[in-house]
Formats: C-alpha cells, structure tokens, sequence
C-alpha cells in the first residue's frame, strides 16, 4: 500500500499540519479523528489494515486530517467566544485550504466523502452538509450531531451555524437545498450496544426525511459498541457493499 504524507502550513489555523494519506488512487475518504485529536488514531486502531484491500486495490485513498478539539472545546484556558471562533478557522481550513491541496495531491479535483466515528462523525457530517459544493458525500458512525454536546451549551451564532441539528431544519435556500437532495452519499451508521446512542443519529435521519435529502442510515446490534471493531466493521461494510 503507498503511505505518503501531506505537509501544508494553515493560515487559517496560523501553524503546519500533517496529514497522513493511504492508497493511490479513487475517491477520497477525508477522515476526521475519533476519540482523540490525532490523524493517526485510525492507523494505531486497525482502520486502515482493516480497509487495505480497497486501499490496494485503488478503489479509495484516505486522508486523515487532525482535529482541534482538545486545544478547543476540551481546554478551559481560552473563552467560549474565542473556542467558537477557532471552530470557524478550522472549518475553513478544511473548505479553503485543505481541499485544494487534496485536489492538486490527485492531480484534479476528485470525489470527496467525509468520514468519522464519535465526535469525527461530528465534524465530516457538518463539514458535508455546511459545503456540498466541495463534498460528495458523508459518512457518519456512531455520531452525535449537537455541537452543544460539546460548548458545555455555550451557544452562539457560530455554534448555531455548526450544530447540524440546529441549522438542518431551518435550511430551505434552494441554491444548497439542490446540491444536498442531487447527491447519493449521505451514510448514518450507529450501534446500539455499550456507550452508544442511536437517538442521535435517528433524529438526524428524521431531519433528513422531512428536507427529503438522501441518506442511508442503520443501527446495529447491541453487540456493537462505541469502539474501533465497530467503526472497522462499519467501513468495512460501506466500501464492500455501498460505495
């Protein structure tokens, strides 16, 4: 499997980030980290051995981009207003400056999917659905999708406007509406075993199906829990069977 790296410096984020990249070719899996901030969780769990065939085999290459939650929301040595905002610089990384350099690593623009388990499920659902016109389509694993699960309900309008339970149902401005309703990718996946909990992503299903956007959504069995085998499984699954 070709192992690379992309070393970018960030306006946005004011330092160099370092994003791992798997494969060589095919669509790209941008994954945002679970449980940690690092692009290298899905390495040290599995994913990406679980995945290698698909890597190998040139139907995918994922990018793993690092978070910013723990200097962010998880740190009480900077304000509310201040974490809100960091939260806006990093998505306009992503949007700005991370998908370009995606584009010309490919030699073009290629389909990107957004994907992440936990709070990354978070991040890739949020980062689809704020720009469709940059993303393909979104995975989404045993993900919650109120930002103020995580602002210690600090609420502003930034949060607001990055809490897709909060923005999804007031969003009827047709120029994004028929980007979202076009596109085929939309993928909730959630287990119902230990430390998780599939309301969250049944409520976002629901929003879905009144806005009569796309998706794909299914809860496993209690058997499958908050972890690394669930979310391997879970990928393993949508690159076998519905990508």
């Amino acid at each position: 499997m070709q192992v690379d790296t992309l070393k970018m410096y960030s306006q946005h984020l004011q330092k160099q980030v370092e994003i791992p990249i798997y494969g060589h070719y095919g669509f790209v899996l941008l994954m945002f980290p679970a449980l940690s901030d690092s692009p290298y969780i899905y390495e040290e769990n599995n994913t990406i051995e679980r995945l290698k065939d698909f890597l190998y085999k040139g139907k995918c290459r994922i990018f793993a981009v690092p978070s910013i939650n723990e200097t962010t929301w998880f740190t009480d040595s900077i304000s509310n207003e201040e974490k809100s905002k960091r939260f806006l610089d990093y998505n306009n990384f992503i949007a700005e400056e991370l998908v370009p350099q995606i584009f010309a690593k490919c030699n073009g623009p290629v389909p990107i999917i957004t994907c992440g388990a936990s709070i990354g499920g978070l991040i890739a659902v949020n980062s689809y659905f704020r720009r469709p016109d940059c993303f393909y389509g979104t995975i989404a694993l045993s993900g919650f999708f109120n930002l103020e699960f995580i602002t210690n309900y600090y609420f502003d309008d930034n949060c607001y406007y990055n809490s897709p339970i909060h923005y999804l149902p007031n969003l009827n401005d047709s120029y994004w509406l028929s980007f979202l309703m076009s596109k085929h990718h939309v993928y909730l996946l959630t287990g119902s075993g230990e430390n998780e909990f599939p309301h969250n992503t049944e409520h976002l299903a629901g929003i879905l199906r009144e806005k009569d956007i796309k998706h794909h959504t299914e809860i496993w069995g209690p058997e499958y829990g908050h972890n690394f085998h669930t979310w391997n499984d879970m990928l393993f699954y949508l690159l076998n069977t519905k990508l």
